[in-house]
């Protein structure tokens, strides 16, 4: 791994420290406007955005009086490989997935992260030992475990309701429209779970010819009444308006729905996909040094807890932990809607990323086709 220079941490530095990282950063980045300096992080926007916001973006600007202007995506590449591929870096760090993240390295497309240069706990713990092991990567510093789940509105099955992910397959059991997220991952591996492939058969089964034809067969017996979506904030939405009667999701948004907005929705934790998040730096920035900054900062156990105790997104750093109690705004305990609290993970599938980095392009062009291909 590539190592930089000392990144130059937050809270304890001697002033003359400070002022060396001053002229490092002038040297860097040429000279600052007159608002002084800044970076671009770009995230999920909704609610898991707002989350951030109040826990990471504030206090950062706050304890170091470097402006961070917040932009959401919907996910990938696209926008940081164009970016990097003409030499005009506007964006800084970016929230990725992890499969993403992996290619994102592969391809020269962001900074390597030197997990040894990260703060350590509060009790010395280096990070290398803080941080989950699957959190750990070159070029992506963990964030938070979240899962992709599905919910329904409980309004509409006052009766006999869904509880497995073979339910959300169900159309005559379960009538109604169901919502989806516009790509292969996820739907594959759903599919797959709902036609009865063991959870540790999944992606051995993703890995045949015969089981690619199985999981798109399974997703046509529904296409019919998918309503597709792009942004984590839809779902939600889509839910409480009747659009679909039930959806995939991330399990945080809809937490979020049921206690902020009081709204009767029900996640179904059956074959739940558990997955991880990452921060990365955009290969080529000019503003490396504070983008450094804002990561180290953003990703120690308390910025990590502070987003848990406003969404359900467990810490990447098992200092965190303990300090995940209860939601900020309302009180509500927070363990039990943790993705990895001991009831809900029973039945998870956790995402291997390393299929999606070696398939990700063929699924995405066979997808598409799929998309467009009448039943």
């Amino acid at each position: 791994m590539r190592r930089r220079g000392p990144i130059h941490w937050l809270r304890a530095a001697a002033p003359i420290f400070v002022a060396v990282a001053a002229v490092v950063f002038s040297l860097a980045c040429g000279p600052q406007s007159p608002e002084g300096p800044s970076i671009t992080a770009v995230s999920w926007g909704g609610s898991y955005g707002r989350a951030y916001r109040a826990a990471i973006q504030i206090p950062f600007m706050e304890e170091t009086e470097v402006r961070v202007d917040m932009e959401d995506y919907n996910g990938g590449l696209a926008q940081i490989r164009a970016q990097v591929d003409v030499g005009s870096v506007f964006w800084d760090v970016v929230d990725l997935e992890m499969a993403d993240a992996m290619r994102g390295c592969d391809e020269g497309l962001l900074e390597p992260i030197d997990i040894d240069l990260l703060p350590p706990a509060l009790d010395g713990t280096p990070a290398r030992d803080d941080f989950y092991p699957d959190m750990q990567s070159e070029c992506g510093v963990g964030m938070l475990f979240y899962s992709t789940v599905y919910a329904y509105n409980a309004d509409l099955f006052p009766e006999e309701r869904p509880a497995t992910m073979a339910d959300f397959f169900d159309l005559e059991t379960f009538p109604g429209r169901r919502g989806m997220r516009r790509v292969p991952q996820v739907n594959l591996e759903f599919a797959l779970i709902a036609d009865g492939v063991p959870l540790d058969e999944v992606y051995a089964t993703l890995g045949t010819p015969e089981g690619l034809d199985r999981a798109f067969d399974k997703l046509d017996t529904i296409k019919e009444q998918v309503v597709w979506w792009e942004a984590g904030a839809q779902p939600p939405q889509m839910l409480a308006d009747g659009e679909v009667v039930m959806s995939t999701a991330y399990n945080g948004r809809i937490f979020n729905a049921q206690v902020l907005e009081e709204q009767p929705f029900v996640i179904v934790w059956d074959g739940q996909l558990l997955d991880y998040g990452v921060l990365s730096i955009v290969a080529g920035t000019p503003r490396l040094e504070n983008a450094l900054r804002f990561v180290a900062f953003a990703t120690t156990g308390e910025s990590l807890a502070a987003v848990a105790r406003r969404i359900s997104y467990g810490p990447a750093r098992r200092s965190g932990e303990p300090l995940v109690t209860t939601h900020r705004a309302t009180g509500v305990e927070m363990a039990p809607h943790m993705p990895t609290s001991p009831g809900n993970v029973a039945r998870a599938l956790r995402n291997d990323w390393e299929f999606w980095v070696d398939n990700q392009d063929a699924l995405n062009e066979r997808f598409s086709a799929w998309l467009t291909r009448a039943n």
